[in-house]
């Protein structure tokens, strides 16, 4: 075991949000930081082209590979739970969606207990960061590192024809969701940069890892968080076959992500004393809601066969492949530089929900994520998901060896608000997908069939078909009740001189992907470590249908 020298700070994962949380803290010349990533680096060809998206998401080189345990109420199927293992995290190997949340997903936090982190108060960090391409308005930032772009601009009919699907539907058009007005059919945005994934790793450490103050260090698994007495004093941790400790004078900051940092804490002596004897760990300081309150999203794919050969499915052999990475390499154009999601949605599930609980992607293919299987002939997708989900689930260490997965359990659907929340997306799906605009497009259906009608079996159907959108969170959450983690300065309830900033401290999930509100936490925390005044609460007014209370959609009342 090897000692090193002392660093002001030490951030352990160099993910969506310990990428930030480094390169902000080195802006002072003054503060020696070091970042600590398992994996390795990100300059990999399929991590940089945004249409390789499956390759990284499905590579043991850049996943954690983390599966759960048989989920009770998905007929007891085991569920990928993919986290990354790179520099940029699972930045560098998720879908690129940009997505924000809904103003009130924020103001729910406040609500619960999180204080400060109000949709107003976290608007001006949103804006810190991005470097919008596609509008400038109150709501958009253009200067921030993190590139937004619009993939391709929808050049194909299948978008427009979906939000016009929508439109006709009775939901309206929004021109930008994370602007004004979430709720409404639209274009969507992504995180790509002139062609290229714009991860935290690529936006904000190809630039940082050259000051001298910064030290990153890959390929290092930290085992736990060292302590003298409840003050946390630095990390030891395994490169190759030696352990080294490294001390931080400051503070250490725990970035590691909902699955990773409830580990290392509990793997560490702190979380619920059950947990921790069923795993043999010495019990430092007892936390009962370390790896509790587990959320996730859930959706699965409504195919339909095109009547027209412009899906992408007419791109999948390996020539066409090959030509498009070609074209991409020497030019960073044509289909290889979006992740092919250029149309959305966010919809209420029924008349009494105030803010948008359904969320859908439309891709002009019929394909698997990862782009493995493709329908044979022409075909297109949207996927949809209930995205408030009420179930909770949890992660535990099985034992005090951080590189044994955890046992993890999401407890999918447990809740009959959440099945019903599924049946309205079957539902309100099916109707949308047969207006006017969608009729020159849709073929015959290919999956949830017109033979799945009933409550019970749209139950059977979800259960067996459903896939994890990858967003999981909470399991170390902000608030000031028993099972609150971190207070709202995101310092770990008593001990000092401990931070967790990622997505784990998100006190409820928010209605889109996640990787843009960790991105804004991650900017926000850095400014509490640093003590420096937060930015200024922009009060700018929010979209809220009228009559939400009797009406699920604008203009048809009582539907």
């Amino acid at each position: 075991m090897q000692n090193q020298k002392d660093i002001d700070y030490i951030v352990v994962g160099a993910g969506s949000a310990g990428a930030i949380v480094a390169s902000r803290l080195s802006e002072d010349p003054n503060c020696e930081v070091l970042l600590v990533e398992y994996g390795g680096g990100d300059g990999s060809v399929f991590v940089r082209m945004p249409s390789a998206l499956g390759i990284p998401m499905n590579s043991k080189k850049y996943n954690w590979g983390f599966e759960t345990a048989p989920e009770p109420y998905l007929d007891n199927r085991r569920m990928n739970c993919p986290r990354g293992k790179v520099i940029g995290g699972t930045s560098s190997i998720n879908g690129m969606v940009y997505v924000r949340g809904n103003a009130a997903d924020f103001d729910q936090w406040e609500e619960q207990g999180a204080s400060g982190w109000n949709y107003q108060n976290c608007l001006p960090y949103f804006k810190k960061f991005e470097h919008h391409q596609c509008r400038d308005t109150d709501y958009t930032g253009n200067e921030g590192p993190v590139a937004i772009s619009d993939g391709n601009n929808m050049r194909n009919p299948l978008y427009r024809a979906f939000i016009d699907a929508g439109v006709e539907a009775g939901y309206g058009e929004t021109q930008d969701y994370n602007g004004y007005r979430q709720e409404g059919f639209g274009q969507k945005f992504m995180n790509v940069d002139r062609g290229i994934r714009a991860s935290t790793g690529y936006s904000y450490l190809k630039a940082a890892k050259k000051r001298s103050n910064l030290t990153i260090l890959k390929h290092a698994l930290v085992t736990r968080v060292v302590f003298e007495g409840k003050t946390a004093t630095g990390i030891e941790c395994k490169i190759g076959a030696k352990i080294q400790i490294y001390n931080a004078k400051k503070e250490v900051i725990l970035s590691a992500g909902a699955i990773g940092s409830p580990q290392l804490l509990q793997v560490s002596g702190i979380g619920p004393r059950k947990t921790l004897e069923a795993a043999g760990i010495d019990l430092r300081h007892e936390l009962p809601g370390v790896g509790e309150n587990l959320q996730d999203h859930l959706e699965f794919n409504f195919q339909y066969r095109c009547k027209q050969p412009i899906s992408l499915n007419s791109e999948l052999g390996l020539f066409k492949k090959g030509l498009i990475g070609v074209r991409w390499l020497l030019f960073k154009t044509g289909l290889g530089r979006t992740n092919h999601f250029e149309a959305c949605a966010f919809i209420r599930s029924r008349a009494g929900v105030k803010s948008p609980d359904i969320q859908y992607h439309f891709l002009p293919g019929a394909i698997t994520y990862d782009g493995s299987v493709a329908v044979k002939g022409h075909g297109f997708q949207v996927h949809v998901g209930h995205n408030k989900p009420t179930s909770r689930g949890y992660v535990r260490a099985r034992s005090g060896d951080l590189s044994e997965h955890p046992e993890i359990l999401f407890n999918y659907l447990e809740t009959e608000t959440d099945r019903q929340g599924f049946r309205d997306c079957v539902h309100l799906t099916r109707e949308i997908m047969q207006q006017a605009a969608m009729d020159e497009f849709r073929g015959e259906v290919i999956q949830p069939t017109d033979k799945v009608q009933t409550d019970e079996q749209i139950d059977a159907f979800v259960r067996a078909s459903v896939d994890s959108a990858y967003h999981p969170c909470g399991t170390c959450k902000i608030g000031v009740d028993e099972m609150a983690v971190v207070d709202s300065e995101l310092r770990v309830q008593g001990i000092e001189r401990l931070r967790v900033i990622d997505a784990s401290v998100f006190p409820t999930i928010p209605n889109g992907n996640l990787n843009a509100p960790t991105m804004m936490l991650a900017e926000r925390g850095a400014d509490m470590v640093k003590g420096a005044a937060l930015l200024s609460s922009l009060e700018v007014p929010v979209y809220i249908d009228e009559n939400w209370q009797t009406r699920q959609r604008a203009g048809i009342a009582g539907s």
